[in-house]
């Protein structure tokens, strides 16, 4: 699996981007948000339980991501058909905000490293990544638990101040950089 520290590997998938007829795919590639943050998550399969209780998260933190100069990224090895009916037939997927990347052929998913070795699809991983392309954070679950939503966020906060920052800080608290700074 890939880590902190890595860099994204080079990646074209397509993507459900609107349900509005004519502009519902696109292409993505590890240059489309180039010099933005990327938050990269990914779920196991469309249709299930648990997946579109983190994704509707996703999209409800969608604003505090783009307030944070960063691009939410959605990723499974289902098609952008399967994406696109589930989007029209859930109530809380239908406005989401971000692309929802088909990893069909688990290019991506086999270059990431999460691809779950007997179910043969993606862990619940998510990724955050700096506006270079290198990997900042990596946490993954296994099929049957959900993440925290506004962790993600919070661990971008902390990535962001580019300082030493203790467990459990929150955005507006001080850094022990500037702790550091003030007892010195």
């Amino acid at each position: 699996m890939l880590t902190v520290g890595d860099k994204l590997p080079n990646f074209s998938v397509k993507a459900t981007v609107s349900l509005e007829k004519g502009k519902e795919f696109t292409t993505i590639t590890q240059d489309t948000y180039k010099g933005k943050w990327i938050i990269l998550f990914a779920w196991p399969k469309d249709f299930t339980f648990i997946c579109p209780t983190e994704i509707a998260e996703f999209g409800k933190k969608n604003k505090d991501f783009n307030d944070r100069d960063a691009q939410v990224l959605g990723l499974s090895t289902d098609s952008e058909f399967v994406h696109h009916a589930w989007r029209t037939h859930h109530a809380d997927l239908k406005n989401l905000p971000f692309p929802m990347l088909a990893d069909l052929k688990h290019e991506l998913t086999n270059a990431l490293g999460i691809l779950h070795k007997e179910e043969g699809v993606a862990l619940r991983a998510t990724f955050i990544i700096d506006p270079q392309g290198i990997i900042r954070h990596v946490s993954v679950n296994d099929l049957s638990v959900g993440r925290n939503v506004a962790e993600v966020v919070r661990t971008l906060d902390a990535f962001q101040t580019d300082e030493l920052c203790p467990c459990n800080w929150q955005k507006g608290e001080e850094t022990l950089t500037s702790k550091l700074a003030k007892a010195g």
